[in-house]
């Protein structure tokens, strides 16, 4: 075999900067398939500036003004969260052949629901409460109009940054609406500086773990099942075992949930592995028909039931993060004080968003995933599983903590992770072999491959700081207009 030429890239430096164009491609198609709700989105907007408009003019019945108006926002964005990340949810097992669209719609959407309603407590109660002092929203009688001004701020820069073609987080958008308003109507003492610190460390901290877990995935998988002398042994072997740790550690996770923990007479316990062992037979089986059906062993036909266990888990975290983008700020508006007092988020809430933001999935996911799941997932099936199966175990995580997160940046730093585990595992494989490229021209290669960190980072940070000025503006001008 002829040696790689300095000028030229061997097929072992194309790996990471494949998956980052992959990445690339589905921001564009996601702006394209987003065209329909950002549409929605400047129709949302139009109807709230004409409510405020009209309650700054005449005065009359402003109460019930800002709470439609905020159904009315907060509606929206559930719609723009369920259409904008089901492609990371769905994308890969639809890419796969493991499920079909309009079933994988339905299933991904049911499990949002659940993750909102079981586990999207946390991050709601953050939102709500966590970065404006709630004692502060009850004491100044304005917490509804703050939260108002927050959605609409984070609408507002959403809907801008669709139609200018950047793909922003709702999570970070909201995080800084919340902040800006806040500030415009108390002042910076009535934020809690040191909470958004904290979540924006674990915005940093989310993608590398998720990198991390991903690479170690990426080589397990690859150096037991797609590099093992007989493939469909090896999967046969291994992936049942991956999916049963999978499915029970997820149980032990929902038994948490529910208050039947492991101390509970055993029940939680025997619920984990009744969910394991019902997840490895159920494998066994299924990859054992697809290996007798297509007499082959390819990855994808291997990792089909896996992708699809993934795709429950990843729609339940999916759900239990982002639901508090929508459901936080909403319980505020609705009136904390009447449902137990301000940053306590009722169920009926959680539920609600929840429906919304599964209804954006029904609508609106189809066309996104069509688009982008295929062409992420058609050329490798095993590093979508990997990023999929690291991107939910960190987002469930983070919801368990309550801290809010970007399922799609987590996602990206998931393939970053597999990228320099395969990298480096082809690395070392070549200098076992013969010598590998001149130093300078591995460190050049190196320095293109991580200037896309510092311009994905560069990116997500604008959208804080833009969020907390609209959010300040959209605030000042709410309060002014109700007289406030």
């Amino acid at each position: 075999m002829a040696e790689p030429q300095p000028g030229r890239r061997g097929g072992q430096f194309r790996v990471l900067d494949k998956d980052l164009g992959r990445i690339t491609h589905a921001e564009a198609a996601q702006l394209h398939a987003m065209r329909p709700v950002w549409r929605l989105g400047l129709m949302v907007l139009a109807f709230v500036a004409l409510i405020l408009l009209a309650v700054g003019l005449s005065g009359a019945g402003a109460a019930y003004v800002w709470l439609g108006a905020g159904l009315v926002v907060a509606a929206w964005l559930g719609l723009a969260i369920g259409s904008n990340d089901v492609a990371n949810s769905l994308g890969p097992a639809v890419g796969a052949g493991a499920i079909g669209l309009v079933p994988g719609l339905i299933l991904v959407a049911l499990a949002e629901i659940a993750g909102a309603v079981l586990a999207g407590g946390a991050v709601a109660q953050r939102l709500a409460g966590g970065i404006v002092d709630p004692a502060v929203l009850e004491a100044s009688g304005t917490g509804a109009l703050v939260m108002l001004a927050a959605l609409t701020g984070a609408a507002c820069w959403i809907t801008l940054a669709t139609g200018i073609g950047l793909p922003v987080s709702t999570s970070h958008s909201i995080v800084g609406g919340i902040a800006g308003a806040g500030t415009a109507a108390y002042g910076f003492a009535g934020v809690d500086w040191g909470a958004i610190g904290r979540i924006a460390l674990t915005w940093v901290a989310a993608p590398v773990l998720a990198g991390l877990l991903a690479g170690a995935l990426v080589m397990l998988l690859r150096h037991k099942v797609l590099e093992a002398p007989d493939r469909a042994r090896a999967a046969r072997l291994w992936l049942p075992g991956m999916v049963a740790l999978m499915c029970g550690l997820f149980t032990i996770y929902l038994m948490r949930l529910l208050g039947l923990g492991l101390d509970r007479g055993g029940l939680g316990l025997a619920l984990a592995v009744l969910a394991g062992g019902i997840g490895w037979i159920t494998t066994f089986g299924r990859i054992t028909a697809e290996i007798a059906r297509d007499g082959k062993s390819a990855a994808k036909t291997l990792l089909r039931p896996a992708l699809l266990v993934s795709v429950l888990i990843m729609g339940f975290a999916h759900g239990a993060n982002d639901v508090g983008n929508v459901a936080g700020p909403l319980s505020v508006i609705l009136g904390g004080a009447r449902t137990g007092g301000y940053g306590l988020v009722p169920g009926a809430v959680l539920l609600a968003a929840g429906m919304t933001i599964a209804l954006g999935t029904m609508l609106f996911g189809a066309r996104l995933v069509s688009m982008v799941g295929s062409g992420i997932t058609r050329l490798n099936a095993g590093r979508a599983f990997c990023v999929t199966l690291a991107t939910a175990i960190v987002v469930i995580g983070a919801s368990g903590t309550g801290v809010p997160v970007s399922t799609t940046h987590v996602a990206v730093g998931g393939v970053f992770g597999v990228g320099f585990a395969r990298e480096w595992q082809d690395r070392r494989r070549r200098e076992a072999a013969r010598p590998g490229l001149p130093e300078e021209e591995q460190s050049r290669r190196r320095l293109i491959r991580r200037s896309h960190v510092a311009t994905i980072l560069a990116a997500w940070a604008v959208t804080l700081p833009v969020t907390a000025l609209l959010g300040g503006a959209a605030s000042w001008l709410t309060l002014l207009l109700s007289g406030a």
